[in-house]
């Protein structure tokens, strides 16, 4: 049986997943012609154009409520995370699970990312509708969070996800600690 906790991270997992489902396996064919795709195809000069005419940087994509930016810190997307914050993007907006770009960051182990959020002040105390917040998402052993883990790395490995198990480990209590 799952304990409360990684039940939220399976229903994380699954929100996330339909966050994102409007990519999977077409991103790779698709034009850069919205701001979603950009993000994910790591299309700098795309973003850029977004951001110059000031639109589409909080559009939530139409499956699971995520911005531009919270799909940055899912992927990775450090620089086009910096360059949305820069550009004003709503650092606290909530896709239709309750995470915003720094629960995603932090639970991915996206140090870089959830100081960039930091400093530009992101609430550190919202929760999702579980109850969690971007500290609680990586407090929990690893081995209560491996089942999300492992469903979100084999959905989203095709548009180019990738989870280093032995790196999570070492970063969760770095980002806990940043969180603190």
């Amino acid at each position: 049986m799952f304990t409360t906790k990684t039940t939220w991270l399976l229903r994380v997992a699954l929100a996330t997943l339909l966050s994102n489902f409007f990519a999977n396996g077409v991103i790779a064919q698709q034009k850069t012609d919205d701001i979603h795709t950009a993000v994910i195809k790591n299309d700098i000069a795309a973003i850029k154009k977004f951001i110059a005419t000031k639109t589409h940087l909080n559009d939530k994509d139409p499956y699971g409520g995520s911005t531009p930016l919270i799909s940055a810190a899912l992927f990775g997307k450090t620089e086009i995370a910096q360059l949305l914050i820069n550009a004003g993007a709503d650092l606290n907006t909530q896709n239709n699970d309750g995470s915003t770009a720094l629960i995603t960051a932090s639970f991915f182990c996206r140090p870089e990312i959830v100081k960039m959020l930091l400093a530009k002040k992101a609430n550190k105390t919202i929760k999702n509708k579980y109850g969690q917040t971007a500290y609680d998402s990586v407090v929990m052993p690893f081995s209560d969070a491996k089942p999300a883990y492992d469903m979100i790395g084999k959905a989203l490995a095709p548009m180019g996800l990738k989870l280093d198990y032995d790196y999570i480990k070492k970063a969760r209590p770095i980002i806990a600690n940043l969180l603190k």
